[in-house]
């Protein structure tokens, strides 16, 4: 709270620093705009932000550490009887000690004797050391927000380039958040890499990538760890890419051709309604996609193909009737069908943009050379639009990669190797849930095997992007 309040009143210093900059820059140009180098705006931006920008910085800093730091000082003298606790128990004392310092609800655990004295010593301690903390923040802020303004304010002048010197300030915060997004993306590629290496120190990776069975319980069991097919990924990614290639199926060619007639063919009053509806499908939330998929598309394709079986049965065909009268709810058939459906908007919204992006001029030197509408926009739209068609594709197969809970609502999780549409089939990401759900211990396979499969997963969505990207170069280079 009280960091908040802190900056509260740093944002109204800054405002003042902003209007005395402004006012200054003016003073020194005689009350002439024209006569400075940057607009009046800058001169204050500047001076606001010297007199903001490292303050904001210090008070973010304190509040992201400060309990880091109180929680190194409290625990640098332990006293006796908490030194006689378990580790575990240590920890609830000091988290206890925190917690009502904070004014918060402790734990459940009842002290008595020398303990309720060590944490009552604990609380108050925990106490001044916030209260100092507070004060040296609040004081090292306000030193460095009033240097920022003596230092920023003097040096405005007509000819200072305040300008530049603000656009400075916005390069150095863009590059900031570049290294932040790239030092992010390394952190997670390298976490991926340290805990998947300690999985294959446990796993053959032959085994992992080629085995043809998946039952990680059976690492459970200290005479089966590692053993010859409980891990084999195969069926895993042989029903991601089977649920994957469904829904592209369905959202494919219905975005597509959705996208060319609300661009190409649709009069102004409908692209204004039906792009709008379209649109909606984006915004639902997935759990209700498997609630459609489990009680209504599920349970539709289950009795269409038990009555399709009850005709063949008795004929030729009766083995195959046999089969289709035990189909059930849960398939990778119901799961792709309504994931497609879930992914038309993306396509269809995209493709549609990229289309209209498409110059005019292009479609009209085409009619000139007396092509009609659906030859220009087969021989020269869609080839001029065919990398941002690409790249709603990609994003498309990489949200139908992703998906989790539409899969374990309608296609189930069992681990199948099958390329049958009807069977019941599950997908790497359900199962890197399965394994990371409830309290887990990152010491065995089982455990462990959720990286190897993240891994394996970025690495295969990695090469399809690389194979993408060399399509839409090569019909470029055709299209140029």
């Amino acid at each position: 709270m009280l960091t908040w309040l802190s900056l509260l009143v740093l944002a109204l210093f800054s405002t003042a620093a902003f209007l005395a900059g402004r006012r200054r820059a003016v003073a020194t140009a005689g009350r002439r705009a024209s006569a400075l180098h940057s607009l009046p705006n800058y001169y204050g931006t500047y001076a606001a932000l010297w007199a903001g920008a490292p303050a904001a910085l210090l008070l973010l800093l304190g509040a992201a550490f400060g309990g880091r730091i109180e929680d190194a000082v409290l625990q640098s003298e332990r006293p006796a009887a908490v030194q006689a606790l378990e580790p575990s128990r240590q920890d609830v004392f000091y988290s206890d000690a925190h917690a009502i310092a904070a004014g918060q609800t402790p734990s459940e655990v009842l002290y008595e004797g020398e303990l309720k004295t060590a944490l009552d010593a604990k609380v108050a301690q925990a106490k001044r050391i916030e209260t100092l903390l507070n004060i040296g923040m609040i004081a090292a802020a306000g030193v460095l927000a009033l240097a920022g303004f003596l230092l920023a304010v003097p040096r405005i002048s007509a000819e200072f380039r305040a300008r530049n010197r603000v656009e400075g300030w916005i390069g150095a915060l863009l590059i900031a958040c570049s290294v932040a997004a790239v030092l992010t993306t390394l952190g997670i590629v390298l976490s991926l890499v340290w805990e998947s290496w300690r999985f294959f120190q446990s796993v053959n990776p032959i085994s992992f990538l080629f085995g043809t069975e998946w039952s990680p319980q059976i690492a459970m069991r200290a005479d089966q760890v590692a053993s010859e097919g409980a891990f084999g990924a195969v069926p895993l990614f042989a029903g991601t890419f089977l649920i994957m290639f469904i829904a592209m199926l369905v959202a494919a060619p219905v975005g597509l051709y959705s996208a060319i007639y609300l661009s190409e063919y649709a009069s102004r009053p409908v692209r204004g309604l039906v792009k709008p509806l379209l649109e909606v499908l984006a915004g639902v939330p997935t759990v209700v996609y498997g609630f459609f998929a489990a009680l209504t598309v599920g349970p539709l394709f289950r009795a269409g193909f038990n009555a399709i079986g009850a005709m063949l049965i008795g004929g030729p065909l009766d083995g195959v009737g046999q089969y289709l009268m035990e189909v059930q709810n849960q398939m990778a058939l119901v799961a792709g069908v309504v994931m497609g459906i879930m992914l038309i908007p993306f396509v269809s919204s995209l493709s549609d943009d990229i289309i209209n992006a498409v110059p005019q001029s292009l479609r009209d030197g085409s009619y000139a050379m007396g092509a009609t509408k659906s030859e220009t926009v087969k021989k020269v739209v869609l080839p001029a639009a065919l990398p941002g068609i690409m790249a709603a594709m990609l994003l498309a197969v990489s949200r139908a990669v992703g998906e989790t809970m539409i899969v374990t609502m309608a296609a189930g999780l069992q681990a199948k190797l099958t390329a049958n549409p009807l069977d019941t089939v599950t997908t790497v990401t359900v199962q890197i849930v399965t394994l990371l759900t409830g309290d887990q211990e990152f010491d065995s396979p089982k455990t462990l095997s959720a990286f190897g499969l993240g891994l394996t997963l970025f690495v295969v969505t990695l090469a399809l992007n690389i194979i993408a990207l060399r399509i839409v170069q090569k019909y470029r280079e055709q299209y140029d």
